[in-house]
């Protein structure tokens, strides 16, 4: 029977105009911050909210920023009652669930600052997911500790605010 190419190439195209859940568009990244620094520190942090809109889990594996020379998914451990940081090879964003990097736990960590982190100023942030891809994200840098509520939104590889 010819029917069995004729099928393959079928299913091989409704794969490629239909969109599989869990892939851009699914991230969402909010609340994305950090605190300002003295022109002298070598170091930051970022701190964000990663959600996970789709029906797959997704991993968050790397980082890149417009103000570090490098960037690493860091966490916060106790060892022998001494907090101590720990390099994470990825951060598991769940199903229908986020991440959420605060002081004290998960953080995205800034080696090599390459800019002063100043109050009311911004950075970029680009975020890379296994399965959604690039993510690129405005970094506040404010005091107040938890960036503001309106800002920092986006979503999918388009880097595109809501």
């Amino acid at each position: 029977m010819k029917l069995k190419p004729l099928y393959t190439l079928l299913v091989l195209l409704v794969s490629i105009v239909v969109p599989l859940p869990g892939l851009a568009g699914d991230i969402k990244v909010e609340n994305a911050w950090s605190l300002p620094l003295p022109p002298v520190s070598k170091n930051g942090a970022a701190y964000l909210t990663v959600m996970n809109h789709g029906e797959l889990a997704d991993r968050l594996v790397a980082a890149t920023s417009s103000v570090s020379e490098r960037v690493e998914l860091h966490k916060h451990v106790n060892q022998d009652g001494q907090m101590t940081m720990e390099q994470m090879d990825f951060v598991e964003i769940p199903m229908q669930g986020s991440a959420v990097f605060s002081p004290g736990t998960m953080h995205v960590m800034l080696f090599g600052l390459t800019a002063a982190l100043v109050e009311g100023g911004h950075f970029t942030l680009t975020l890379e997911f296994e399965k959604a891809g690039q993510v690129e994200v405005i970094v506040n840098v404010t005091m107040d500790g938890a960036g503001s509520m309106d800002s920092a939104i986006h979503t999918g590889n388009t880097g595109s605010t809501e």
